[in-house]
């Protein structure tokens, strides 16, 4: 079947959007983002999204929720179906931009997820044990755990629990949609991944990422969330609170961003371990075009394999 899905992936600062928006506009694309944090509303600059680099380019998943609402793995697939099924339905191609693994691989892995519901009594039991106890009992319900980040909060730590307890008794639905994707990824060399990191870093605090923080706080959004809402937001956060200086808040943020980005390389290669062929792309030469020349080979392809499958099914002797 043809590629239905195009996905741009990549460590932060790559050059994911910029990709994207340039592919969707050369084929009649959308871009459906694949981020965790540019779901919520009034998080811009801390978050990297860049709207003016869309255009006239429609775009998915940004800005559909406020600040302190959930937002999992879970309801961005739910998301991710309904932005797929609308872009095919008008005939066009859905390009998928992102850096969250769990995100992308929910997707091209096609997991079956489902929504749990709250469980107080079980709640009520869990409010019993120690973070260490708690952590004890999800690493015993899911030994390949590898969403990390929910040890390191009590609140993630019970959702977590409740939600492999819930999925021990019922069977997720089967996921809906049948893909047939190009994975693209963006690479840099190390040293030109953290200048590029740094220089972003830099741009954005001149941007008013601090005043953004301040603005989120002030508007009801406690410091201790915003903690949970990516390194910018926690770090910001602390330096309002007079935990930081300044300088000591742009080193620690920029060495926490650089440690993110060899984490997301490594999930990508994990990726690749596990089944998922990514097409890398050199951000440092000209990833559109070589975008667009494996596009085109591999419609060729697609192509030659369509004939010699016609062929045999109409002169099964001619085929060797």
């Amino acid at each position: 079947m043809p590629c239905n899905l195009l996905v741009i992936l990549g460590p932060t600062a790559s050059g994911k959007t910029r990709l994207g928006v340039e592919l969707a506009r050369r084929l009649s694309g959308e871009i459906i983002s694949a981020d965790s944090r540019q779901v919520y509303r009034g998080m811009d600059i801390g978050t990297g999204k860049d709207l003016t680099e869309y255009g006239e380019i429609p775009h998915h998943i940004i800005d559909i929720i406020e600040p302190g609402c959930e937002f999992n793995v879970f309801a961005f697939q739910r998301s991710f179906l309904q932005a797929f099924a609308e872009i095919n339905g008008q005939g066009r191609l859905p390009v998928m931009v992102g850096g969250t693994g769990m995100y992308l691989e929910a997707v091209l892995k096609g997991y079956r997820l489902m929504e749990v519901p709250d469980d107080a009594d079980l709640r009520r039991e869990l409010s019993f044990l120690s973070d260490e106890e708690l952590a004890g009992r999800l690493k015993g319900l899911n030994p390949r755990l590898h969403n990390t980040t929910d040890l390191q909060e009590r609140g993630r730590l019970m959702r977590a629990i409740e939600i492999a307890e819930y999925e021990k008794c019922h069977e997720p639905e089967p996921f809906p949609v049948t893909l047939s994707p190009l994975v693209f990824g963006i690479r840099w060399e190390r040293p030109v991944l953290r200048e590029r990191i740094t220089e972003r870093l830099r741009t954005r605090l001149e941007e008013g990422m601090i005043g953004e923080v301040e603005r989120l706080y002030r508007s009801g959004v406690p410091y201790e969330t915003l903690e949970f809402y990516g390194l910018e937001y926690r770090f910001a956060a602390r330096y309002l609170k007079g935990e930081l200086n300044r300088n000591d808040m742009f080193q620690k943020l920029n060495g926490a961003i650089h440690d993110f980005a060899k984490r997301q390389e490594t999930w990508f290669r994990r990726m690749e371990r596990n089944g998922t062929t990514i097409h890398w792309l050199e951000g440092s030469g000209d990833p559109l075009m070589e975008a667009l020349e494996i596009l085109a080979s591999d419609e060729s392809q697609r192509q030659l394999n369509a004939d010699k499958n016609l062929i045999k099914q109409l002169s099964p002797q001619m085929v060797p």
